[in-house]
């Protein structure tokens, strides 16, 4: 039986993020309700996504200064984190009526989320060797994927007030936080609890190559991710009304398919290939892949519905494909006491870029129309590829060297090496 804990946890874990998740993306499905209901425009309807991302930022950094994640027994934290983000989405169900009250109580959502997602990548990572790792964090960003569909999901079921669907993404939230505080422990890789306020080891992190380029990486992976989750379901809308099809509940059923079942798919297989054939050649992978999506959307737009849904299926999976390869890549390369920080300051920062991203596509649409909107999405994903492709030859060389010198060396000796060699990288 003792042989089978590690898998439940993990699995544990994974539904924990589903749950917990699927208030991320709940006012996005209902934007159309809401803007019929309130009365504001394209470019206002951004900030429902847009509040809750800055809204994270700001709680992974004070996550990040307080080292909260690892101070703090990780599955209480995400306990609290989701049952804060469930109470949120419940009182925007309940007591919102406007615009305003909206934002506000989504960027608190937003909040609290950063106690769910980072920690849990921390929690998967305990539980997982390094030759496994990356298919387990795998799974863990699938099921980030499979979260934020869901209010997608619930709204295909038909023409549902938008107050019960937050209220049912609210009611998940709650349930995630239930099992995490009732069934999670955190694993035997855990490292050591963070006891001081450290900011310096923070600043450090930054110094080094491998984590620069990792960086850099992943923020060419969100700049794409977050956009295109947000106004995925306006870009089929569009494109179906163009050709005249019935703008029925279907495109909620089709919108979950690409975020959520292509998304967890593209996650085990992105996982999968970061174990098989390396980290970096699974990221450059992925990354050229959901670039060329960009490039080739505009033709697929105005293509009938299945070679379309196809195309989407295929963009869905690839654009969280990497995702897990990054955070694979971080709690390798930090140190072990400080992997829950490095992983909350990487996602602070990103989710902050996707702010500009969300903000910037209906603005532009406006001026290119949503066929062509996405081609701007490009840079960030061809970025990134390249960013990785550097990463590979300086993460060959700390493998090898970590392989031949430090399987026993004490932490703080492969520590000091580590960082003498990514400089040298």
């Amino acid at each position: 039986m003792r042989a089978l804990r590690p898998n439940r946890q993990r699995s544990l874990i994974a539904l924990v993020q589903i749950l917990g998740l699927s208030v991320w993306f709940s006012a996005a499905a209902v934007i159309p309700s809401l803007r019929s209901e309130w009365g504001f425009g394209s470019t206002a309807s951004g900030w429902l996504t847009a509040s809750v991302q800055i809204g994270f930022a700001a709680g992974a950094v004070i996550s990040t200064l307080l080292h909260l994640a690892d101070r703090i027994t990780p599955q209480y934290l995400l306990a609290v984190s989701a049952a804060c983000a469930a109470a949120c989405t419940t009182a925007m169900a309940l007591l919102a009526h406007d615009l305003c009250e909206a934002i506000a109580l989504r960027f608190i959502t937003g909040v609290a989320l950063a106690g769910v997602y980072p920690v849990g990548m921390k929690l998967i990572a305990s539980w997982s060797e390094s030759t496994d790792r990356g298919r387990w964090l795998g799974i863990l960003i699938g099921s980030l994927a499979l979260g934020s569909a869901l209010p997608q999901l619930i709204t295909g079921f038909g023409p549902l007030p938008w107050r019960t669907v937050m209220l049912a993404a609210a009611t998940l939230s709650a349930v995630a936080a239930t099992i995490a505080v009732a069934a999670i422990v955190p694993g035997p890789h855990l490292g050591s609890r963070a006891t001081t306020q450290n900011h310096r080891s923070v600043l450090a992190m930054f110094t080094e190559r491998s984590f620069r380029l990792t960086s850099l990486g992943y923020l060419g992976h969100m700049w794409e991710l977050y956009a295109l989750w947000t106004w995925l379901p306006v870009f089929l809308l569009t494109s179906r009304q163009g050709r005249g099809d019935a703008a029925d509940t279907s495109t909620g059923i089709i919108t979950f398919a690409a975020i959520g079942i292509a998304g967890a798919a593209g996650s085990l297989l992105g996982g999968w290939a970061s174990d098989r054939f390396g980290r970096s050649p699974a990221a450059v992978t992925a990354l050229l892949i959901s670039g060329a999506c960009c490039i080739a959307s505009p033709v697929f737009f105005s293509a009938p519905t299945p070679a379309l849904v196809v195309f989407l299926l295929v963009w869905g999976a690839a654009v969280i494909a990497d995702s897990g390869v990054f955070s694979t890549v971080l709690s390798e390369i930090a140190d072990k006491s400080l992997v829950g920080t490095a992983l909350t300051t990487q996602t602070a920062v990103g989710f902050l870029l996707t702010v500009v991203t969300v903000q910037v596509v209906p603005i532009a649409a406006d001026l290119l129309g949503w066929q062509y909107v996405f081609v701007l999405l490009a840079p960030g994903p061809v970025i990134g590829a390249v960013a990785m492709w550097a990463l590979h030859p300086v993460q060959h060389h700390l493998k090898e060297e970590r392989h031949d010198h430090h399987l026993y060396a004490p932490e703080a000796v492969r520590r000091s090496d580590r960082a003498a060699l990514t400089h040298r990288g």
